[in-house]
């Protein structure tokens, strides 16, 4: 008798999933190109008296290395930092400039509109016209009875 126990891990299939690849594209042949210009061949003798003849191999040249700038970054920086500066404060005053500006014209405005209503109350106070066609009313005299005048 088998006095083993089986459990729920051992008894499940493990499935395995391999990935296969897409099929790539081949890739384009190598086709022989001809050089624009034929390289120089150079011939070297050497002292024993044999001749070794060859491409000749330009050396490798170090990139060239970078100019540099006549002013220095940061004296850049600077100046265009002071230019900000200058736009803002110029902006500051002009800002300061409207608001005093509208400030006054705001306070003629109402000038202008208290010697306008001025002037109108003056010409109905002082005006003779207003009393040819009325009756006057001597309110000492007046007996007030059921809201009419009775005299």
């Amino acid at each position: 008798m088998n006095n083993h126990r089986t459990t729920a891990r051992e008894t499940t299939a493990v499935q395995v999933h391999i990935p296969s690849p897409y099929p790539t594209a081949a890739p384009a042949p190598v086709m022989p190109v001809q050089p624009n210009a034929v390289p120089a061949v150079a011939s070297v003798v050497l002292p024993d008296g044999r001749v070794v003849t060859g491409y000749a191999i330009e050396p490798t040249r170090p990139e060239p290395v970078a100019a540099k700038p006549a002013v220095s970054c940061t004296a850049v920086n600077v100046a265009i930092g002071g230019a900000g500066f200058l736009a803002v404060c110029g902006g500051l005053v002009l800002l300061t400039s409207f608001i005093a500006a509208l400030t006054a014209f705001i306070s003629q405005l109402i000038i202008l509109a208290a010697v306008i209503f001025g002037g109108w109350i003056a010409v109905q106070l002082f005006s003779t016209r207003g009393h040819q066609g009325g009756t006057t009313v001597n309110i000492r005299k007046a007996v007030i009875k059921r809201n009419h005048f009775h005299s």
